[in-house]
C-alpha cells in the first residue's frame, strides 16, 4: 500500500471511530461489566401466588447464570402498576427487571390516562417466559355438558347465566365478558375479593360458572365437584388433551391465556437484552423450571424480545377492543 493510500486508509478509520458517540462507548463498557452488582427483580403482586413462585425460581435462574445476586422485590397495587411504573423509571443498565403478566396488557385500556408509564413505549421486552390455559367450568348441576348447550341455555334465562371473578378488571372479568361479547350472549357478573372466594361459590352451587385457571379447580374438578366444558387457549393443552377448545366448540376467534414475561427499563443496552434473553431462554429448558410451570398449569414459550413486544402489542389491541365494545370501568 503506497503512503499516500495508508495515510487515506488510518485517516477513514480515525474518522470512523471518532464518529462513536460517547453514549455508545459507555453502553458498550457497561454491557461488557454487566452485571457488575446485584439485580432487583421486580414482582409487582404480592407474594405467595403462582407469579410470585415462577417470578421467584427466575431469579434463582439467572443469579446463577450471571454469577450476582438477584433480589426479588414484591410490590403489590393497583393491578401490577405500582411496581411496573417504578421499574420504568429506573436506570436502563440492565440491574432492574420486572416481571409482566396479561393483567399489565389489560391495565392499558382499563386505567387509561391514569396509567403512570406507556407499556409499550417505556420497557424494553426481553422474553415471553411462559403461558397459561384458562379453562371453562360450570357447577355439576347445571344441566349442560357442552359449550353449545350452556350457551343454549344462558340464553334462556334473563340477564343469561351468572359468573364469578375475582374482581372487576381482572382477566377472568375480561375473559368472561369476551366470551358473552364473541357468542352474543348475556351474563351477569359476581364480582370477588379473590378468585378462590369465586370458585368456593361454584363450588357450592351459588353460581353457575366461571373461567379460570387449570391448577386452581383441578381438585374440584378430579372430585366431581365442577364440570370441565372447554379450554381458553386456541390449542388443546397438554395437561388435559381431551378437553375441547371454545373455538372447536364454535366459539370463533376465541383465544384468552395468562401468561408471564419479562422486560427492563427502555434504552437498556442491546448487548445486555441479548445476555439476558439467552440466559432465560436457557432456564427454561431446566427441568425444575419445567417442573415450576407444570404446577402452576403453566407451559414455556421463550424465544426473542422482539417476539414479546408483538404479542403484547396484539393482547393491548384484543383487550382495548373489549373494553371499547363493553364499556367495562373498573369500579363500575
Amino acid at each position: 500500500m503506497s503512503l499516500t493510500r495508508r495515510h487515506f486508509h488510518q485517516s477513514g478509520l480515525a474518522l470512523a471511530a471518532a464518529a462513536i458517540s460517547p453514549s455508545l462507548l459507555a453502553q458498550a463498557r457497561d454491557a461488557a461489566a454487566f452485571p457488575n452488582r446485584p439485580i432487583k427483580l421486580m414482582i409487582p403482586f404480592a407474594p405467595g401466588g403462582g407469579t410470585d413462585i415462577v417470578g421467584r425460581a427466575v431469579g434463582e435462574k439467572l443469579s446463577q447464570a450471571l454469577g450476582q445476586s438477584v433480589v426479588v422485590e414484591n410490590r403489590a397495587g393497583a393491578n401490577g402498576t405500582i411496581g411496573a411504573n417504578l421499574v420504568a423509571r429506573s436506570p436502563a443498565d440492565g440491574h432492574t427487571l420486572c416481571m409482566f403478566t396479561a393483567s399489565h396488557s389489560v391495565n392499558v385500556s382499563l386505567q387509561g390516562a391514569k396509567l403512570p408509564y406507556n407499556l409499550l413505549r417505556d420497557f424494553a421486552p426481553i422474553i415471553h417466559f411462559a403461558s397459561q390455559p384458562y379453562i371453562l367450568v360450570v357447577k355439576p348441576s347445571l344441566p349442560v355438558k357442552t359449550v353449545k348447550e350452556f350457551l343454549a341455555l344462558s340464553k334462556t334465562k334473563p340477564g343469561g347465566l351468572n359468573y364469578g371473578s375475582s374482581g372487576v378488571g381482572g382477566l377472568i372479568h375480561l375473559a368472561s365478558e369476551l366470551l358473552a361479547n364473541t357468542t352474543g350472549t348475556k351474563f351477569t357478573h359476581v364480582p370477588y375479593k379473590g378468585g378462590a372466594e369465586a370458585m368456593a361459590d361454584v363450588v357450592s352451587g351459588n353460581v353457575d360458572f366461571m373461567i379460570t385457571s387449570y391448577n386452581q379447580a383441578k381438585p374440584f374438578i378430579d372430585g366431581g365437584q365442577l364440570r370441565l366444558l372447554a379450554v381458553t387457549t386456541r390449542e388443546r393443552s397438554a395437561a388435559m388433551p381431551k378437553t375441547p377448545t371454545l373455538q372447536e366448540e364454535g366459539v370463533a376467534g376465541y383465544d384468552v391465556v395468562s401468561w408471564y414475561g419479562f422486560a427492563a427499563p427502555a434504552g437498556t443496552p442491546e448487548p445486555i437484552m441479548t445476555r439476558l434473553n439467552t440466559t432465560l431462554n436457557q432456564a427454561l429448558k431446566a427441568k425444575d423450571m419445567s417442573d415450576k410451570l407444570v404446577a402452576d398449569g403453566a407451559y414455556p414459550i421463550g424465544g426473542s424480545g422482539a417476539n414479546f413486544a408483538a404479542f403484547m402489542a396484539a393482547e393491548v389491541k384484543k383487550w382495548d377492543k373489549l373494553i371499547s365494545d363493553t364499556g367495562i370501568q373498573v369500579g363500575g
